[in-house]
């Protein structure tokens, strides 16, 4: 163990010297290899899977896309300023790079993507992808219209290599989620008032039934006050990485 503490402060060490951030990373075992999933932050995060690099939601609020990766793909899952920002995606963007998004995304961003909607379906790149549902039914402004209105923001389900990624955008624990099977790994958002509660997310997980969670886009909202609600539910690995 003492050895293992001096590698990790010298890793941590070489990161200030070289100026770079170090940002957590999980390794995911699939029948075509693995998937490295590195956290960057609130709903941003990117998957590396066969030499392809996937980014979700790139915001530079939360990453210096600068020392990152290109991106073989990017995901947007809505037009809200901290998912969908330009001046990411073009840092990430080189001359294969294909961007999936919403048609509200289209009509706020002025370069080029390709516009998906509930329901579809992609092969793009070899990375199988579904496009569902996300949405408030509960949440909402003091106008009453939902933070996240029906049909406007995208959830993805990637294909890695026959293990499914659900990574639920901003939504809550919507009827549409009965009809998503089979999931390995799932991003749930519980972030206040905007997504879903501890509570809500349980009741997605007891929906789901993935065997690995990882609760994201959280804010302020207390993780403990998950952990504690997901007590018994032994399907299921809860992982708590730094996505405030």
């Amino acid at each position: 163990m003492k050895t293992l503490n001096l590698l990790i402060v010298s890793i941590l060490f070489s990161s200030m010297l070289s100026g770079k951030t170090v940002y957590q990373q999980d390794t995911i075992a699939t029948r075509q290899g693995d998937l490295i999933i590195t956290f960057l932050g609130h709903g941003t995060l990117y998957f590396t899977f066969n030499g392809k690099v996937i980014h979700i939601d790139p915001v530079g609020q939360y990453a210096d896309y600068t020392t990152l990766p290109k991106a073989d793909l990017i995901f947007v899952t809505h037009q809200h300023g901290d998912h969908l920002d330009a001046e990411a995606i073009h840092t990430l963007s080189g001359a294969n790079t294909e961007l999936v998004f919403t048609k509200t995304c289209a009509e706020n961003y002025a370069g080029e993507g390709k516009v998906t909607g509930n329901g579809d379906t992609l092969e793009l790149q070899g990375i199988k992808v579904e496009v569902v549902p996300a949405y408030n039914l509960v949440h909402k402004r003091d106008n009453g219209k939902p933070y996240h209105p029906k049909g406007e923001g995208n959830g993805y389900i990637f294909n890695f290599g026959g293990t499914r990624v659900y990574v639920a955008g901003d939504t809550e624990n919507i009827p549409e989620m009965k009809e998503i099977k089979d999931i390995d790994v799932a991003f749930l958002p519980m972030n206040l008032p905007y997504t879903m509660t501890p509570e809500m997310v349980v009741e997605a997980v007891k929906v789901l039934r993935p065997k690995i969670l990882y609760p994201y886009h959280y804010g302020n909202t207390n993780t403990d006050d998950l952990l504690k609600l997901m007590k018994g539910i032994d399907y299921c690995e809860v992982r708590i990485r730094d996505m405030r």
